[in-house]
């Protein structure tokens, strides 16, 4: 076996996907694509190193399912990606695939890593079996090739190719440019890539995502400050204090976040929105909700329902319920019927009783985006 390294590209914004779950984080049973992709290949061939190329907000996330492989931030473009994980690349050998690439066959793999000690790349394709029309004219089906990934290249090689200023699609058109030796092998239609709604089928094999519910809790308390704004649950309240607090003190909000990051094990808001950050100095709640929302969707979940209960000896909050109910209904992509809030009091005990603040605790339940389904 070569000495070799594995890297995963899956820092992609799924944009032609068109599905509130990227891609590469559409789970079988627990474990997201880019996790069985990579799985599917290391399980075949023996690496000394394996790199997954993520998004930069991601990357902490993923290291949770598994520490040992090392984790890079992706570029703009997939050639950016490629050539931030070659920074840390020790290896002579170098195989790149796509996590959107789920399924690649042993014999497939067999075949490239074959031919490695013959040119600078090997590279899989598929023939084409229909009639080809390239500008109006019907050309040779047998000189049309269908590029796959994974494609194995001599790192060096690689490197010194990505070093042309120009973009390209694929490591073997760049290593082509630079005059490199390529050598095509046949690849294989289990092997296509899930690029739009459209290739759902390439992973219809897949068992579903698991249906289990995730349930997070989280609690926060804010101390009263005069002459400042009162906001909860995003909506403004009639007082004469609000909050005191490195932002804008939307407890509600704060203890929503801390559950549903709780949810998916994704650590607390101070993780996230440190108040030592001058960022989030007086910033809307609502802003850093929507973040953690637009990343709960990206990576796979769902979100079932929240309960919130607002302990607050003071103000009234009857009358701003409902509000409070459509305008997080709204942010959390629910119907208003899936965000419960109570108030109560603590009967005038404890600091929440002798009116010094209000404390909130938030119960949230998620579950996997279910693409069997859609």
């Amino acid at each position: 076996m070569p000495d070799l390294t594995l890297v995963m590209l899956g820092a992609g914004t799924s944009s032609r996907f068109k599905m509130s779950a990227k891609k590469q984080w559409l789970r079988t049973g627990h474990t997201p694509l880019w996790l069985y992709a990579t799985q599917n290949i290391t399980q075949k061939v023996d690496f000394k190193q394996v790199i997954i190329v993520c998004a930069k907000d991601e990357i902490e996330y993923m290291k949770l399912y598994n520490t040992s492989y090392t984790y890079v931030v992706g570029g703009d473009t997939r050639q950016e990606s490629l050539k931030n994980a070659l920074l840390y690349v020790k290896s002579e050998y170098l195989l790149v695939s796509d996590a959107a690439r789920v399924i690649v066959p042993h014999q497939m793999l067999k075949r490239i890593i074959k031919k490695i000690d013959l040119v600078d790349i090997v590279v899989p394709y598929l023939k084409v079996h229909d009639t080809v029309v390239y500008e109006e004219k019907t050309i040779n089906r047998d000189d049309v090739k269908l590029i796959q990934t994974p494609q194995l290249s001599k790192t060096k090689s690689l490197k010194k190719a990505l070093g042309q200023t120009k973009d390209f699609t694929d490591d073997s058109s760049a290593i082509k440019a630079n005059g490199g030796k390529i050598e095509y092998v046949l690849g294989d239609k289990a092997a296509n890539k899930l690029t739009s709604l459209e290739d759902i089928e390439v992973i219809s094999s897949l068992q579903a995502p698991s249906s289990d519910i995730f349930i997070g809790n989280g609690y926060d308390v804010h101390q009263f400050e005069t002459g400042k704004q009162m906001v909860l649950c995003g909506v403004d309240i009639d007082d004469k204090r609000g909050f005191k607090a490195h932002s804008d003190g939307d407890v509600a909000i704060h203890a929503l976040i801390d559950a549903l990051l709780g949810a998916i094990g994704a650590g607390d808001i101070g993780e996230l929105f440190p108040d030592s950050d001058p960022a989030f100095k007086n910033i809307d709640s609502k802003k850093l909700l929507k973040k953690v929302i637009s990343f709960i969707y990206g990576i796979g979940f769902e979100i079932i329902n929240c309960d919130l209960t607002i302990m607050a000896q003071t103000p009234k909050l009857q009358a701003y319920k409902n509000l409070m109910k459509s305008t997080l209904a709204n942010i959390l992509h629910v119907e208003p019927l899936y965000v419960n809030i109570k108030a109560t009091t603590t009967e005038k005990l404890g600091f929440i009783g002798r009116e010094e603040g209000v404390a909130v605790n938030v119960t949230a339940t998620l579950k996997y985006f279910n693409w069997k389904h859609r």
